[in-house]
């Protein structure tokens, strides 16, 4: 893009300058020489290039040279002192006021951008820097809520808007000269007004109340086992009972007396391994065989458990004592505890 050149009468609180700038193509377009012969009262002669810059730079650079480039209806109150009235003409009369935009022509370029550039009048910017002092900042303040830097907000807002202003440099294409009227006046036309009015009125920010603060939460980070500090770690799930199989649960009998610790292992949990029988004694009839599962005695009824002293006195003295092992109708492979079936027939008939 070609670099914006501007004269120093362009820059801001820079005044007025004596003469604009102008500057001119090898050739010159034809509506350029007609709007200059229709604004010239006396007739000057426009053959050449120097004739037709020589003779815009005089037109506007006249005093008279001032351009309206837009209208502005803005109220004169606040909107908290408006007066409200019936009719509503005499109530537009009363509240509004018309500020007009002019400016003067600062720069002509027909080479490099084919712009023109228009500077508003101290007038325009005075008018205006009122308008946002008394009007503009009051009903900005009253559409926020308050908090303590509000007052400095709101003059650093209309400061910022006075350097804004005194910088507003208007640039349209220089097919805006057709609008060229006697003395060097003029006015914007093919809508360009509308555009000098969003740029004007976009130079007027509202008031924006701080952001509210957020508070940082805090938090600790998780400690890792090689980190110090207190390392806890859940506490296992309760382990599940063993699953037993239906084969190895024993019966229990309700009228057992023999008391049993609460804490000690149920029978029913508990792997009854017997051992191997020796093999049979050939010398004796009758054999011992031991057996070291005192956990059944338990189940055993009261009935059964009972000593049997008769018998006892009838046996024959080469029947071991150790014989007389309780019936409880449990079995365990081929043995059955009680009397079994290798004692003679008279036994087995006393015992029942």
């Amino acid at each position: 893009m070609p670099p914006q050149l501007l004269p120093a009468s362009a820059a801001a609180f820079a005044p007025r300058a004596s003469s604009v700038n102008v500057v001119l193509g090898s050739k010159v377009e034809p509506w350029l020489t007609q709007t200059l012969k229709r604004i010239n009262k006396i007739k000057r002669p426009l053959n050449s290039v120097p004739q037709h810059q020589r003779c815009l730079t005089e037109t506007l650079s006249s005093p008279n040279a001032i351009w309206t480039l837009a209208s502005l209806l803005l109220p004169k109150a606040p909107d908290s002192e408006l007066i409200k009235d019936e009719n509503p003409l005499r109530e537009a009369f009363n509240n509004y006021q018309m500020i007009h935009l002019e400016a003067y022509v600062v720069h002509v370029d027909m080479v490099l951008r084919n712009e023109v550039a228009y500077k508003l009048t101290p007038e325009t910017i005075e008018a205006l820097i009122k308008y946002h002092k008394d009007v503009h900042c009051p009903n900005a303040k009253a559409s926020v809520p308050d908090w303590p830097e509000k007052e400095q907000q709101a003059k650093k807002l209309h400061d910022d808007f006075i350097q804004a202003i005194n910088k507003f440099v208007f640039r349209t294409h220089v097919s805006a000269l057709e609008g060229l009227e006697e003395d060097g006046a003029g006015e914007l036309l093919a809508g360009r007004s509308e555009d000098v009015k969003n740029a004007v009125l976009a130079l007027m920010k509202p008031l924006v109340p701080p952001p509210p603060r957020i508070v940082d939460v805090v938090r600790q980070p998780p400690l890792l086992p090689s980190s110090p500090g207190v390392w806890t770690q859940a506490p296992p799930p309760p382990a599940m009972p063993a699953p037993v199989e239906s084969w190895k649960i024993l019966p229990s009998s309700p009228a057992s007396t023999t008391s049993v610790d609460s804490t000690a292992t149920p029978l029913w949990a508990v792997d009854v391994t017997m051992p191997s029988p020796p093999p049979p004694q050939p010398t004796s009839a009758f054999t011992t065989e031991p057996f070291t599962t005192a956990g059944l005695y338990a189940l055993c009824s009261p009935l059964v458990t009972a000593s049997i002293p008769p018998v006892t006195a009838s046996l024959p003295p080469t029947l071991p004592s150790t014989m007389l092992a309780p019936t409880c109708g449990v079995s365990l492979g081929y043995h059955t505890f009680g009397w079994d079936s290798r004692f003679p027939s008279e036994y087995a008939a006393t015992t029942m």
